[in-house]
């Protein structure tokens, strides 16, 4: 077995489709996820709200989403609440597309290359990430058997820090790996 070094921007559905493999998010685990998707989905604007009003309580993640007053810009996280519900129920399909990998560049781009204002650290798509699975496994304990909960979680953590992975690559330079 050989493995070819590559730049994983460069081919980025080999990149998910191997870290896919690599932590075991197979077809079983894609199939939970889209199951229980309706769950995570009837969600969305609670788990959006909440994200963002987590992000306002400290200041260093508050600085993001302030207006020139120094008050939350409500319009402006409005839009972003807008972006991540567009991408938790692209998440809920579990598909690990060429269009779907690209699309996860182009947001860890968005976050660390920014025209104007400061760039979103990169601790800051791993805290996100953190509390999202941190809600999603509340949300399955709350509506699913024990045994139903752990499975649920386990393939949507996987998935999520497969996405991670993704996301991340807009803050890296560019190395082959």
């Amino acid at each position: 077995m050989s493995y070819e070094p590559y730049l994983p921007a460069t081919d980025m559905p080999r990149f998910v489709g191997e870290l896919a493999d690599f932590v075991g998010f197979d077809d079983a685990e894609a199939a939970t996820v889209r199951r229980t998707a309706p769950l995570v989905l009837a969600r969305e604007a609670a788990l959006t709200a909440a994200l963002y009003e987590h992000f306002l309580k400290f200041p260093a993640s508050a600085r993001f989403f302030l207006g020139a007053d120094g008050e939350p810009d409500r319009v402006r996280i409005e839009r972003r609440r807008h972006s991540l519900a567009r991408w938790l129920r692209e998440t809920a399909e579990a598909a690990l597309t060429h269009e779907h990998a690209y699309y996860l560049l182009t947001i860890g781009l968005s976050h660390s290359h920014r025209p104007q204002g400061p760039v979103v650290p990169a601790h800051f798509m791993v805290g996100a990430m953190s509390l999202t699975q941190s809600a999603l496994a509340d949300a399955f304990a709350a509506e699913l058997p024990p045994a139903e909960a752990l499975t649920a979680s386990r393939a949507w953590n996987k998935l999520l820090l497969v996405h991670l992975a993704a996301l991340l690559l807009g803050y890296l330079p560019p190395r082959p790996g």
